[in-house]
This record gives structure tokens, C-alpha cells and sequence, in this order.
């Protein structure tokens, strides 16, 4: 990537709603070669979609946590399976450590989240034990990537 390129994921991190022509002004390039560019970048997995950011306060999903889950050695197809297709599941990483997985969902309530593990989450294909941390107060989410990754790309060489 070159300068141009991080200028561009750079204002797209910032607000993926601009037009070319916008984005073009932004980074000293015409429309047509900041669409080519923005193409190149899509076609090579840099930029992966576009998506409206929601607030889980104003949709009521006012309890947010993070749960550390421990599963049976034969079950991580299909844990990971029902976990794709589990809605309250917003992400699932997996880990070094005590646990084998790292979820993290939203509840409308503490009842609500209670509800969530002990009928759907203990449930899953092979979960041998879950332990939960409830955010009280999120002080930053959704950071940006595009300015780490190129401050921190010499680094890698």
C-alpha cells in the first residue's frame, strides 16, 4: 500500500457513506482513479464491506459481556457452527489461555443476559463451562485500524 491507499482506508474508517467525488477531494485524486483504487483495495480483501455502526443502547441491548467459554475437544465444528448462527453472539475469537473461545453479546437486561447463558449459551455443542464479565461502561469502541497498521507496518519488515 502506498500513501494514497492508507489516505483512502483512512477517511473510509472515518465515514464509509462518502461519495468518490468527496473521497477523491480528500485524499488529491479525481473520482475515477480513487474509484479504481478503492476497487483495488476491495478486490484484496483490505476493505471488506461497508455496514451502517448501530448503537446497542438505542436498539436496548443495554448490558454488554464477554464470555469465556471452555468446550470439549471434539466439539469446535459444531460449537463454532451454533455460534455462527447464534444472534446474540455479536463476536467469537479464539483463545490462548483457560478458555477456548471469547464471546461477546449484548443483553436487553441482567435477567435477560442470565436467561442467555443458562437456557442458550451453557448449551452449546460441547461447553464444559462459561464464565462471564459484564461491562459496566464502554469507554471505546469500534477504534480505527487504518492509522495503527501503517504506523506499525515497519515493524513488520
Amino acid at each position: 500500500m502506498d500513501r494514497i491507499d492508507w489516505k483512502i482506508v483512512d477517511a473510509l474508517e472515518q465515514n464509509g457513506r462518502q461519495s468518490f467525488a468527496e473521497l477523491g477531494e480528500a485524499v488529491s485524486l479525481s473520482k475515477s482513479p480513487c474509484w479504481s483504487r478503492v476497487r483495488g483495495l476491495e478486490a484484496k480483501g483490505i476493505i471488506e464491506g461497508y455496514a451502517a455502526r448501530l448503537d446497542p443502547f438505542a436498539l436496548g441491548l443495554e448490558v454488554q459481556s464477554f464470555v469465556e467459554v471452555r468446550i470439549s475437544l471434539d466439539a469446535h465444528t459444531e460449537f463454532e457452527a451454533a455460534v455462527m448462527a447464534h444472534p446474540a453472539v455479536v463476536e467469537c475469537h479464539t483463545t490462548a489461555g483457560d478458555s477456548d473461545y471469547m464471546l461477546k453479546i449484548f443483553a436487553r437486561s441482567v435477567d435477560h443476559l442470565d436467561e442467555l447463558l443458562r437456557h442458550d449459551l451453557s448449551k452449546l455443542p460441547g461447553v464444559h463451562r462459561l464464565a462471564t464479565v459484564v461491562c459496566l461502561k464502554t469507554i471505546k469502541r469500534q477504534g480505527g485500524l487504518a492509522e495503527w497498521a501503517r504506523t506499525t507496518e515497519k515493524l513488520r519488515r
